[in-house]
């Protein structure tokens, strides 16, 4: 097995938000960084539509699958088919918090059996050649990060996980909501830092709280990648500084009407297929942060992609009251 690549900046993986609409524009934005998917149940894709749950257009790659799921043979065989799919890695959710997660017995809840969750990439691993991952937590609940966190890695990299995303906080099973757990837990870098140091061989990054591309390089001096998450949602536009500034790639000036129009024609492509244009305007709201017309930009792509009959002449509207030789000086 080749060694993991060394993907120094990921989108993470996050609920309702990245979609293959959000994707398609993230990789518009930046050619280097990982994409994830959503988290995908294993039953999901063993029972559901695959081409709705898993397809995904060629210009994503590379671009990782989220699975959930604590059974070893469902997960085995939801990998076989995301990768036959095409997917460029599969990593398994040890860190979400949702009530409905942990209904179903995985997320979060298996920081507390590392075992289970080693068997579950040992399934994993058998039967795909593209990596598999686990993104994870520090611990839960009472768990001491100290003990808990060492735990899980000795357990899944035995397994044979070829890499470690750690969000850097507790998640709070009890007593704290979904979206309190991706605030109020506080941040504790050091122990992903230190978690480094104790496996210096293997790919570790990091996730949690990063704003900024100054954030990333600065987490790049003690780990080997960072997640961004809703930073690169909010303000999308920082992307395109990422194959520069994170990846040493030429300090080019963004051709934004390029953009433009690789947004209209797939949002064109998804409306020829039965989509709505909202569900790719919708991800687009978080561009030009700062910058004069921004405003009015996601003023024109909230209300006018949600008309009767709008189409993807909204998002040349809403590009058009945004002055875009500004931009890259703004950035």
């Amino acid at each position: 097995m080749p060694e993991y690549p060394k993907y120094r900046l990921a989108i993470a993986p996050m609920m309702d938000w990245t979609d293959r609409h959000c994707r398609f524009l993230h990789r518009s934005l930046t050619k280097r960084a990982l994409l994830y998917t959503e988290m995908v149940v294993a039953d999901a894709v063993l029972h559901g539509d695959l081409e709705r749950l898993l397809g995904f257009d060629a210009c994503e790659h590379p671009v990782a699958l989220q699975l959930g799921g604590s059974d070893p043979e469902k997960l085995a065989k939801a990998a076989k088919i995301a990768a036959d799919y095409g997917y460029d890695e599969i990593n398994l959710n040890v860190g979400c918090p949702s009530d409905r997660v942990q209904s179903g017995a995985f997320g979060a809840c298996l920081m507390r059996e590392p075992e289970l969750v080693a068997r579950c990439v040992a399934a994993m691993k058998a039967v795909v050649d593209v990596p598999v991952t686990v993104k994870c937590r520090i611990g839960v609940d009472e768990q001491d990060p100290e003990t808990a966190l060492p735990a899980l890695a000795v357990a899944v990299l035995d397994a044979g996980a070829d890499a470690l995303w750690v969000h850097a906080r507790k998640a709070w099973l009890e007593g704290l909501s979904p979206k309190e757990n991706r605030d109020v837990p506080p941040l504790d870098y050091d122990r992903v830092y230190r978690l480094k140091q104790e496996f210096p061989n293997v790919f570790i990054g990091i996730n949690g709280g990063v704003v900024d591309l100054n954030q990333v390089l600065e987490h790049l001096n003690h780990v080997d990648g960072v997640m961004l998450g809703r930073a690169a949602y909010h303000n999308a536009s920082l992307l395109a500084e990422v194959d520069a500034r994170i990846y040493g790639e030429p300090d080019l000036p963004v051709d934004w009407t390029v953009i433009r129009d690789a947004m209209m024609a797939h949002a064109e492509a998804h409306m020829v297929s039965g989509g709505r244009l909202n569900h790719v305007t919708r991800h687009m709201v978080g561009l030009f942060q700062g910058v004069p017309g921004a405003r009015r930009f996601r003023q024109i792509l909230s209300t006018e992609s949600v008309r009767k009959g709008a189409g993807p002449e909204v998002i040349a509207e809403a590009f058009g009251a945004v002055d875009l030789s500004a931009i890259n000086e703004a950035a």
